[in-house]
């Protein structure tokens, strides 16, 4: 049965102020630098705390109740922090409360907010390799409260896994185009599913169930933007479902359909992933400038809000998804 997938959108005009008659706290507050990414993924839900990376390198973690001065401040990178990943708040993954940021100095980093100063993981090129300019990194695999992976992603195309259990890189391979955005499809459970967008418009869905000794993770790619693709969400309701964001303005609702078997021998019998297949739901074109962030609500199912390049918000609501 065929379902058609409808995006309504509407628009947030910046010239308006939509908070003064609802909230009355509501204040503006300038900070020295520019702030790059924020998560609240290390934060509880009672304490609401945002972590950001700063365009000098800074790592802050603020309490939006008093927003003048950070909770937690140090000084993270030589460059700016491009990107940032939480795990262990919002009721969402087991163990530690941690942050993780990846630079422009070719270093990804883990911090605890609750140990001062130094990150409690550091991946960065070995002596003699060539730095590359770290674009986007994510936390998953953290059902326990032992287990816990990084993924990043680099300027050249390079995609890495770090497994932060026996601190080693577990895994590595390069999509030949820079690396925008990855995410797992849930943090909190063992493995599932990768997805990494580049900047040629392609995006490649890895099958993170069964590591290949040789060959890595199965995977499948799509070309489905005409530019680069900026960001990809799943819809916590569904992990299978997921939305990729493009350079062109345009967003594009997927569904990935699993394989009848997930693993197969190869030729000497070890064991190797299958990737499935992605199929497109729905596309719409918002803006003619590039969307460059967008975040579900985990509480209604459909409820997105994304940000483009044309100073714009728009808050969309994304139906019969309960039936697809």
């Amino acid at each position: 049965m065929h379902v058609h997938v409808v995006i309504r959108c509407i628009r947030l005009d910046p010239s308006e102020n939509y908070l003064d008659p609802l909230f009355s706290k509501n204040k503006k507050i300038e900070k020295a630098k520019p702030i790059k990414c924020g998560t609240f993924g290390a934060s509880t839900l009672q304490q609401r705390h945002i972590a950001t990376g700063d365009f000098d390198g800074n790592l802050n973690i603020w309490n939006l109740e008093v927003p003048d001065v950070s909770v937690y401040s140090v000084k993270a990178h030589k460059e700016i922090v491009n990107s940032i990943d939480g795990v262990g708040g919002l009721g969402i993954g087991d163990g530690a409360p941690e942050i993780v940021t990846g630079s422009r100095d070719g270093t990804v980093k883990v911090w605890d907010p609750r140990q001062k100063d130094s990150p409690v993981a550091n991946m960065e090129p070995g002596e003699g390799e060539a730095k590359r300019d770290c674009w986007t990194v994510a936390f998953g695999h953290a059902f326990n409260d032992q287990d816990r992976c990084v993924c990043a992603g680099y300027d050249n195309g390079d995609i890495k896994l770090f497994d932060l259990r026996n601190m080693s890189l577990r895994w590595e391979t390069n999509i030949k185009n820079g690396v925008c955005h990855v995410e797992f499809d849930r943090k909190d459970i063992n493995m599932n599913k990768l997805v990494a967008t580049s900047l040629e418009g392609k995006f490649h869905v890895f099958d993170m169930r069964t590591q290949h000794p040789t060959k890595g993770f199965d995977s499948v790619s799509e070309k489905a933007h005409k530019s680069t693709i900026w960001q990809v969400r799943h819809l916590p309701q569904n992990r299978d479902i997921f939305m990729t964001a493009g350079g062109a303005g345009n967003l594009h609702l997927w569904k990935y359909e699993y394989p009848a078997q997930r693993s197969k021998k190869d030729s000497d019998e070890v064991d190797m992933g299958v990737a499935g297949t992605v199929n497109l739901l729905q596309n719409v074109t918002l803006s003619t400038q590039p969307i460059a962030s967008l975040d579900w609500s985990p509480d209604k199912q459909g409820l997105c809000v994304c940000s483009a390049f044309d100073q714009s918000v728009r808050v969309l609501i994304v139906t019969k998804l309960n039936r697809v």
